[in-house]
């Protein structure tokens, strides 16, 4: 069945009207009168409805029912990673949102080879929430995640630290695994932390730890900073039942 995503301002108790990208989209699937489509308001509601009108750069809606979105996770998970190269976090953002993140949050560190500045954030961070709003179409996602960027590691610690469950991943670490922090007591929210290409300094992990973070180890191989979110995103989502 189509699905469009559509603001909750928007959506009425029994009327709404498709516009813009949403419209041209209906179009080239050639809706028609009386076919069911799924609207979703992005923050975890879908709502069955009926084309009633179609007509040039509008689509007319009848709104039927509300439901709580069967597609989000039962463990809301945010992602944050350290400023990466910006095809590497687009990567991440798209995979990540189909896998099920709550929320993509970059920041800087140390050793992050990509340091954008504050104009250029603000065109790629449009951009950025763009790529998460089509993948979270193309994978029925109920949600949008938002894209977050943070002023520095320690925000992003503090913030991170708010979650139940909230790891940073070290590559030096050879004690704690990341099943045995997630088994270590129930959680509905989760922090995954990860670094930049060049990884994590050691004064940068000392300082996780005293955030409240529990300093994870990913396995004996070195990741790439673009799979290590994807890679323990995939892990938690398997171990709470996701798939």
């Amino acid at each position: 069945m189509p699905r469009f995503f559509v603001p909750k301002q928007e959506i009425g108790s029994s009327f709404l009207v498709l516009t813009g990208e949403n419209a041209a989209h209906a179009k080239v699937l050639r809706l028609k009168n009386g076919d069911d489509v799924t609207v979703c308001d992005g923050e975890g509601t879908d709502y069955a409805c009926t084309v009633s009108d179609v007509a040039s750069g509008q689509i007319s809606l009848v709104v039927h029912s509300a439901d709580p979105s069967q597609s989000e996770p039962k463990v809301a998970c945010s992602i944050y990673m350290a400023f990466a190269k910006a095809d590497k976090f687009e990567h991440v953002i798209q995979k990540a949102t189909e896998l099920g993140a709550a929320e993509l949050v970059c920041f800087p560190s140390v050793r992050c080879v990509s340091r954008p500045d504050e104009k250029s954030l603000v065109k790629k961070l449009d951009r950025w929430q763009k790529i998460a709003a089509s993948a979270a179409e193309q994978s029925r996602r109920g949600r949008i995640p938002q894209v977050i960027v943070l002023p520095s590691y320690s925000s992003a610690l503090k913030r991170a630290a708010e979650a139940d469950l909230a790891v940073c991943f070290y590559e030096n670490e050879e004690q704690l695994t990341f099943r045995a922090a997630i088994e270590a007591a129930p959680f509905r929210t989760a922090s995954i932390l990860t670094g930049p290409e060049g990884g994590f300094e050691s004064e940068e992990v000392r300082q996780a730890a005293e955030a409240g973070l529990k300093i994870c180890t990913l396995g004996s191989r070195i990741l790439r900073c673009e799979t290590a979110p994807l890679c323990a995103l995939s892990a938690l989502m398997y171990a709470t039942g996701e798939f």
